[in-house]
Order: structure tokens, then C-alpha cells, then sequence
């Protein structure tokens, strides 16, 4: 059997029917094995960090794997950034590379290139895997092949990357005869490690039944765990309200009333209020960066027993302290939580979810007053979801779209939001929406860009007009890279280089349609609605540029040295204080 119809047989067990890639020479040996197969599909990208994302998001919506293909050289290296988000955000990708042929390779000699193209992209790509090797041996291939998806998934998942040689690819190998991992010491190894356990309970239970003020804080680990309905389950149990952070926005739907939406820098006031308030803190899933705490750590959740549970032991103490830290998967530490939970009665805090709602009235996300006509991107995203139907998949790129429609597209029943967090790769939603649409075929995916980040990765609208996805493009366009430009407002006295000065965004309709997108213009909130209503029920693929002022801000803000409940702009003093039931901070 050819080795290269060895690996798309493998890829295929795995539960994968689509490989990301944009062909070169050092892997045609690969994509040639798909050719005549229905089980699996090559989609042609336009770049490779595009086809890296769009692996990314297929394996966030699959709950499995991703797979993403790229030749040796320049097409490795364009795969980076999508191998780092899948790093940071614990995404299980298998990321195959090829290699010029071994008799070409330089291996130890103290060259920089002998083959055309030759990239040791295991040294680039070691500290943002959890597996990266060079295949050398074609009888080694199923024990690396196997070694890597295990890695990929087990514990915090994230990204392994296998490089393949040419020469090993079109190699002839015995398949009955090849060894495997699973009947290796080092796999016996790995699953003698110490096992996560569930520990201190009562002791848990104990602190949730004594708090006045409990919140769950969820984060990303919640869905990477696929404990979204244990989730569910202890909400509606305990009726404890829930904030998230950025990538835990998903976890739960957010019409349930306990929901009290994102915290952290570019959180809602009101979620922020909520989180400095509690006298008891669930931390699920979560790094806890300072993008939740702000630049004060130590002033975080101060008055709150907190309580950490996450699958990684280095995320444990490490920024925030807490009263009990558990290594341990979400997924049976709420199932056993759950069960205890059965025991006692549903806690009375029903002045305690009077005051959240106080908050979240008092303090909406607006931009501008609703009577004015002028968009306000919290309103139009407000407006865009409620357009949206159950089950739709809405993926965000970075700069101040995400965090407008982080604040305020409100999720339904069955939605998913993928966001590239700990990455923050501009470029980011429009092939992660073509991913989505490929593992959940026939679901609607509502792509939300700026007219910075959308132009990143621009040339897969082509792609997605090929494969007549039914992806909806909303780019909030301020002909400015707003995010960047407000902080130099804020910071740089206004001087605007490269984010106003020196930046130009060009007709992006015009492109739109030049790729065979049918493409609207909304300008004002009047009629906005009825455009957004017949873009969701055209078929296919469309694109809406959504025209802003070029001074837009995302408010509320978190600048430094401030705890999470004193953003920008500031409440007045007297104002905070009344809303505060605990100490607030003192100023330095």
C-alpha cells in the first residue's frame, strides 16, 4: 500500500471527512490519495493560515479533530499562526506538513538548505505543539499518526504536527505490519499518569450552600471539556448565576436569566459588578489572564471564596489565588458536582439575582442613545441576533467587532460562537465561518469582521462562493483599525499612525460581488433589520458592509491599574460606592 493512501485512510477513521489545504509540490503525494474517495473531501484554500483556521473551527464544531494540510517551506510557515490558536485556545488539530525528500535534508549539518524549500518546521512549531515530529521511517508511520491524534485529544487538547518527506510518502509499507502506539511503553506510560480526581466535594458544596452571592465564572475549558450540558444542568439546580469569560461565551444560551454575560476588559459593566460582588466564585475552564482580572489580580473577586477547576495544573495558582485549586477535567467534576448538588435544596438568593438584574437594567452596552439613527454596533449586533435562528454558528474576528458582538449578540438555543482568544489573529472569522459551515453542513454561519481583519484572509470569499456555503458576512466597517485606534486615543494623544494614517479600506462590495457574493450596504439603523432579515433568508453566501463612524469606541473599557468594576467611562464615585456591596478598592 502506498504510504500517502495509508494516511487519508487514517484521516478518515478519525471521523474526518474534509482536509483544509492549498496544494504544493512536497504534498501531492497526499492530496493525489483523495482523488477517488467519498468519504473524504480536500477543500482548496487560497492560503494556509486560512486553511489552519478553518482546521481549527472544524474541530470545534465536530468535537473531534481537525486536519489541515500545507507544502514544505513558505506554506508551513503561512500555517503558523493557525497552529499557535489552536495552542493557546486547546484545540485538537493534526497539522501534516511535507518535507523535501530525507536525501535532500540538511538533518545535522551545519547548512541552512539543500532541498528547494526545505523548513525544519518541527524546530518552528515545537513550542506550539504537543507533538511535532519529522517522519523518516515509512514502517514508523502508524505509530506517529496514532502517537499524534491521542496527544491531540487527551488532557488539554491542541495541536501536533506531523512532516512528512516525499520520498516517504510515495514509500510502499505493509499495513498489518506497521507497529503501533497503542501497544507501546510509552502509551502505557501515559495512561499510568496520575489521573484527575474529584476531591473536596462537601467542602465545595459546603461553600456554595453558605454564599449569598455565588457565581460561576465559565470559560473556554467548559466547551473543550463538551461539559456545556452539565453546565446546564448545575444552573438550573442551583439557579447561580453565570458570567463568562471571552471564549466561554458559548457554554451556556444566554436566555436563561442567570446569565449575566462576558467579564474582563472589554466585559459589560454590569457582568463586571456582578463578578466583584460575589462572596463566592466557580471558576471553571478558565486562564484567568489579565483580559479578565485587569492589571490587579489580587483585587479580583476579593471578597469570594474562590474555587478553581481546570484539566491543566500549571493554570492553578498561577495568576489569581484561591481557596481550593483542582486539577481535574470539567466534564466529571460537574458530573459529580451535580450529584451531590441532588442532596440539598436550591439555594435562596433571590435578592442576590434582584441586584443583577438592577445591574443589567441600569447599566445596558450602548454606544449611542436609541433614539439616534446613527448605527451603534451594540444595537445593530443586538439586532443581527435577534434575526438569527436556534443552532446558527456566529464566528468573530478580532479588533472592536469581537468585542461589540462579544458584549452583546445574545446566543440561542444550540448556538455557537468561535472566537480566536489567546491567538487574537486578525483574519480569523471568515475561514473559520467556511470550517463551521463544512463540519455542520446546511447550518447558517454568521461571519462578524472589521473592515481591517476581514481583508487578512479576503481571498477565500472565493472558496466559500466555490462550495456555495451559507456563511453571512457582516463587516463593521469604520475605515480605521479601531481597536488600536482607540488605544492610541486613549494613550498617544490621538496620533493615529497606521490605524487612520496611512490605512485605506477599499470598496469591499465592489470585491464582494466581484467574487459572485451578493453584497448590501446598511448605514443607519433605519431599515437595518429588513436588510439583515433578507440577507439571513437569501441562500448561499452573502456579504453586508455595515458602515460606522470612524470614531467608534467599544465601551465599557478596563484601563490599567483599575479593579474589574471601575471601567471606562468611569461611573461617578458617590454612584459606584452605592452600588458596591463591598469595600471598593482604594485609589493609588
Amino acid at each position: 500500500m502506498k504510504l500517502s493512501d495509508y494516511v487519508i485512510d487514517f484521516i478518515a477513521k478519525q471521523g474526518v471527512s474534509h482536509i483544509f489545504e492549498f496544494i504544493g509540490g512536497a504534498i501531492t503525494h497526499l492530496l493525489d490519495s483523495t482523488i477517488d474517495r467519498d468519504d473524504i473531501q480536500c477543500v482548496s484554500v487560497h492560503h494556509e493560515q486560512s486553511g489552519a483556521f478553518a482546521a481549527e473551527a472544524y474541530a470545534r464544531i465536530n468535537g473531534r479533530l481537525g486536519v489541515a494540510m500545507a507544502t514544505s517551506g513558505p506554506g508551513a510557515l503561512n500555517m503558523v499562526a493557525g497552529i499557535g490558536s489552536c495552542w493557546f485556545d486547546s484545540v485538537p488539530c493534526l497539522f501534516i506538513t511535507g518535507q523535501v525528500n530525507t536525501y535532500e535534508y540538511k538533518f545535522e549539518r551545519p547548512i541552512r538548505q539543500i532541498g528547494f524549500q526545505e523548513t525544519d518546521i518541527v524546530s518552528v512549531v515545537k513550542p506550539l505543539t504537543k507533538y511535532a515530529e519529522l517522519v523518516v521511517d515509512a514502517e514508523h508511520i502508524r505509530y506517529h499518526l496514532e502517537k499524534a491524534v491521542y496527544l491531540a485529544q487527551s488532557g488539554r487538547p491542541g495541536p501536533v504536527l506531523l512532516d512528512i518527506p516525499m520520498n516517504i510518502q510515495r514509500a510502499q509499507i505493509e499495513p498489518e505490519q506497521l507497529e503501533s502506539f497503542f501497544d507501546s511503553q510509552e502509551y502505557l506510560e501515559l495512561q499510568a499518569e496520575k489521573p484527575c480526581r474529584v476531591e473536596r466535594l462537601d467542602e465545595i458544596v459546603n461553600l456554595m450552600a453558605a454564599a449569598k452571592r455565588p457565581v460561576i465564572l465559565a470559560g473556554g475549558g467548559v466547551r473543550t471539556a463538551q461539559a456545556a450540558a452539565e453546565l446546564q444542568q448545575l444552573v438550573k439546580a442551583t439557579g447561580i448565576p453565570v458570567v463568562s469569560s471571552l471564549m466561554g461565551l458559548d457554554a451556556v444560551t444566554h436566555d436563561n436569566r442567570e446569565f449575566m454575560g462576558m467579564i474582563g476588559s472589554y466585559g459589560n459593566r454590569y457582568s463586571n459588578l456582578t463578578l466583584a460582588n460575589c462572596d463566592f466564585l466557580l471558576i471553571l475552564g478558565s486562564r484567568l489572564d489579565s483580559r479578565q482580572t485587569g492589571t490587579r489580580p489580587e483585587t479580583f473577586a476579593r471578597a469570594a471564596k474562590k474555587v478553581h477547576v481546570d484539566i491543566d495544573p500549571v493554570e492553578l495558582q498561577a495568576k489569581v489565588q484561591v481557596d481550593i485549586a483542582m486539577q481535574c477535567h470539567i466534564k466529571p467534576f460537574l458530573q459529580a458536582l451535580n450529584g451531590k448538588l441532588i442532596q440539598i435544596g436550591k439555594p435562596d438568593i433571590n435578592d442576590w439575582l434582584n441586584v443583577l438584574e438592577r445591574y443589567k437594567e441600569k447599566y445596558p452596552t450602548r454606544m449611542n442613545p436609541a433614539e439616534s439613527d446613527t448605527i451603534d454596533p451594540n444595537r445593530f449586533i443586538e439586532v443581527l441576533s435577534a434575526a438569527s435562528s436556534e443552532g446558527d454558528i456566529i464566528t468573530l474576528d478580532v479588533g472592536q467587532n469581537q468585542m461589540w458582538a462579544a458584549q452583546s449578540f445574545h446566543l440561542k438555543k444550540g448556538q455557537r460562537m468561535l472566537i480566536s482568544g489567546g491567538m487574537g489573529a486578525m483574519g480569523f472569522a471568515l475561514p473559520a465561518a467556511m470550517g463551521a459551515a463544512k463540519a455542520a453542513p446546511g447550518t447558517t454561519v454568521i461571519a462578524i469582521a472589521g473592515d481591517g481583519g476581514i481583508q487578512v484572509n479576503i481571498q477565500d470569499l472565493d472558496t466559500i462562493v466555490q462550495h456555495r456555503l451559507p456563511v453571512k458576512i457582516f463587516t463593521l466597517n469604520n475605515n480605521c483599525l479601531g481597536m488600536v485606534r482607540q488605544f492610541q486615543d486613549m494613550y498617544f494623544d490621538g496620533r493615529q499612525q497606521s490605524t487612520v494614517v496611512g490605512y485605506g479600506c477599499p470598496d469591499l462590495c465592489r470585491i464582494a460581488e466581484a467574487y459572485g457574493l451578493p453584497a448590501f450596504t446598511i448605514g443607519n439603523m433605519e431599515g437595518a433589520a429588513q436588510v439583515i432579515e433578507r440577507v439571513m433568508a437569501l441562500p448561499g453566501p452573502v456579504f453586508v458592509n455595515v458602515i460606522l463612524e470612524q470614531g467608534t469606541c467599544v465601551n465599557p473599557k478596563l484601563v490599567v491599574n483599575k479593579p474589574i468594576e471601575d471601567m471606562s467611562p468611569e461611573l461617578d464615585r458617590e454612584e459606584l460606592a452605592r452600588e458596591m456591596l463591598i469595600e471598593m478598592v482604594d485609589e493609588d
